[in-house]
């Protein structure tokens, strides 16, 4: 009996001896964990510096000079005298109309200007005699004075078919149709056999010279006044160069750098926007008109600028924009900042940091608000 006992009052014993035991190293764990050194962080100092601003704008692309063919004589086409899609001079003829009808018109505006010219020369060698006659009385002055007019009535009469034969003459020409320009000709609208009449409204085919193309772009009035505003203050200074750089729809760079031509001087009622337009060299046609594009323009330079890396900047549950700086006793500090725009891959921040302050940018995961921290500044970014 007295055996029990002591082998139950063991087992007790050694079940609180295991007790104490582990909450010993519980405690102790955690008082290791407490007593654990600050984070290791990598931070940049922030500085100001000028930075120069630009500005993204959509666009679309059209030909410098565009060329709606159409004909000038009615008539029925009897050819068409060029490649679809293909390149023509200007000049080039394009379509044949049947001359038939405007070859006999010219036909007879020349024989009506020989026999004007006929007449001319009888009357004016009968007016020369009169003249000469008068003079002896042989004729009366009635006589030589209807001579005179005759004459110069036959010489006006000659003008006049001379400009009939001349207009005679364009009509025939004009059954050649020629392209006004040289460029790149799209399809055509007829075919052999078609009736055709001047000046219709639909056009035959359209010649676009893109040698040279324009970037039509739009800029909201808002974003004119705003920077207006900055650079009067100071605040930003002015752009140095009207030079554009255009992305593609693939987000590929153009190789040749455009020039910014002019700005609009009205607002658009309906949109709020300025239209700005910019020419660009295309000499291997890779701008086709009406691609959808997006230019990037100079838009002045912040005199002091502030650049942080794109990675210290998170978003608050607000959208603000926010960074972690190291603040009073090393320990880490959220900042809420304005950033303005990215510059490649950093931000512009224009309110919320000064310079001096130190900005984390690596290391991020391991700190919280308060948390004390080991910074080490990063010349470099990696």
């Amino acid at each position: 009996m007295q055996s029990s006992r002591t082998t139950a009052t063991a087992v007790a014993l050694a079940a609180i001896a295991l007790t104490l035991a582990a909450c010993g190293k519980g405690q102790g764990g955690a008082g290791m964990q407490g007593m654990g050194g600050p984070s290791p962080v990598g931070v940049i100092v922030a500085k100001t510096e000028p930075v120069s601003l630009t500005t993204e704008l959509s666009g679309r692309t059209s030909a410098v000079l565009v060329s709606e063919v159409r004909p000038q004589v009615g008539g029925i086409v009897k050819a068409r005298l060029f490649q679809e899609g293909g390149y023509v001079r200007a000049g080039q003829a394009l379509y044949e109309i049947d001359p038939a009808t405007y070859q006999a018109s010219y036909n007879s505006a020349a024989a009506g200007l020989a026999q004007a010219q006929a007449s001319y020369t009888a009357a004016k060698l009968k007016a020369d005699r009169y003249k000469t006659l008068v003079e002896s009385g042989a004729v009366s002055k009635q006589d030589n004075d209807d001579a005179q007019a005759a004459s110069q009535q036959a010489f006006a009469n000659v003008a006049a078919q001379r400009a009939s034969v001349d207009a005679a003459r364009i009509n025939l020409g004009y059954t050649k149709v020629l392209s006004p320009i040289a460029g790149r000709i799209g399809k055509s609208t007829v075919t052999p056999g078609a009736l055709v009449t001047a000046s219709q409204t639909v056009a035959l085919a359209t010649v676009q010279d893109t040698s040279r193309v324009y970037v039509d772009l739009t800029q909201s009035s808002a974003e004119l006044l705003k920077l207006q505003k900055d650079m009067a203050t100071g605040k930003t200074g002015r752009a140095t160069s009207a030079q554009v750089t255009l992305k593609l729809e693939d987000g590929s760079i153009y190789p040749i750098p455009g020039r910014l031509e002019f700005s609009d001087v009205t607002v658009d009622p309906t949109t709020g926007s300025i239209g700005l337009r910019a020419t660009f060299n295309n000499p291997n046609g890779v701008l086709l008109p009406g691609m959808y594009v997006r230019a990037v323009l100079s838009a002045g330079t912040a005199q002091n600028g502030m650049l942080i890396p794109q990675a210290a900047v998170s978003r608050d549950p607000k959208g603000n924009a926010t960074v972690m700086v190291v603040g009073a006793k090393s320990a880490a500090e959220p900042r809420t900042i304005v950033a303005a725009q990215t510059i490649g891959d950093k931000w512009l921040v224009t309110e919320g940091l000064k310079p001096g302050d130190q900005v984390i940018v690596e290391g991020l995961q391991k700190v919280r608000p308060g948390a004390p921290v080991k910074a080490a500044v990063i010349t470099a970014q990696r």
